[in-house]
């Protein structure tokens, strides 16, 4: 272990486009869904709609939550409309499940998402590898980058943030954990296109490959 990660004992992960390539698209698929759900409920044509779903995402950290302030969503109902879809598009990645089941301590999910999404976890052979997953609901609906949701998570899961490395994909969802005291990794692989992120003094790590730079940390000194 590098000596800057050395004081790390929990190491938290977001999901989507993290813990698999955004080249995926499994996010376009849900991307769709999430249009079209915005449709039905407020009447507008598709183009409409994904404008305003756009908006709350822009606006409120997630389209659930705009959903739910502007049109009261049963926030279990549009998760389990938007996330029936197939996942076929992941697959293993063996030396990400076996850098991550290296990682010394204790391992964690914190999402946007919903814990049933944890099939994806699955589909990625890493079901087994985290101890909790702290989700929407956890967070009492207020998504990453609402500071309020990585107070719930730390207070949920009993993690110092001063001994903590997060790693994510959006860029701005790091500012909040760096301000609390966490390490910050951004995943840089696409998903978002954020200019002056690589210089933010809030990123102490990036990289465009999880498993590799998980690996290079764990092999460094070894």
């Amino acid at each position: 272990m590098i000596a800057a990660l050395a004081h790390v004992e929990a190491w938290i992960f977001d999901l989507d486009n993290t813990l698999y390539p955004a080249s995926c698209d499994l996010f376009g698929l849900i991307d769709r869904r999430m249009t079209a759900y915005v449709a039905r409920r407020t009447g507008l044509g598709p183009e409409e709609a994904f404008a305003v779903q756009k908006r709350y995402f822009r606006d409120h950290g997630t389209t659930l939550s705009g959903m739910m302030a502007d049109h009261g969503v049963d926030p279990h109902e549009f998760l389990a409309d938007v996330h029936a879809i197939e996942m076929d598009v992941l697959s293993e990645d063996r030396r990400l499940v076996d850098a991550i089941a290296r990682l010394p301590g204790r391992k964690m999910v914190f999402t946007n998402g919903d814990s049933a999404y944890g099939r994806v976890l699955a589909r990625l052979g890493l079901s087994e590898s985290f101890e909790a997953i702290h989700d929407i609901h956890a967070c009492a609906y207020r998504p990453k980058p609402w500071p309020e949701s990585y107070a719930s998570m730390l207070a949920a899961l009993k993690v110092d943030p001063a001994r903590a490395l997060f790693a994510e994909d959006m860029a701005r969802n790091l500012r909040p954990a760096k301000a609390l005291g966490m390490a910050t990794l951004w995943v840089d692989n696409g998903s978002e296109q954020v200019e002056e992120a690589g210089a933010a003094d809030f990123i102490d790590f990036r990289t465009g490959d999880l498993g590799g730079w998980l690996e290079e940390i764990l092999g460094e000194g070894q």
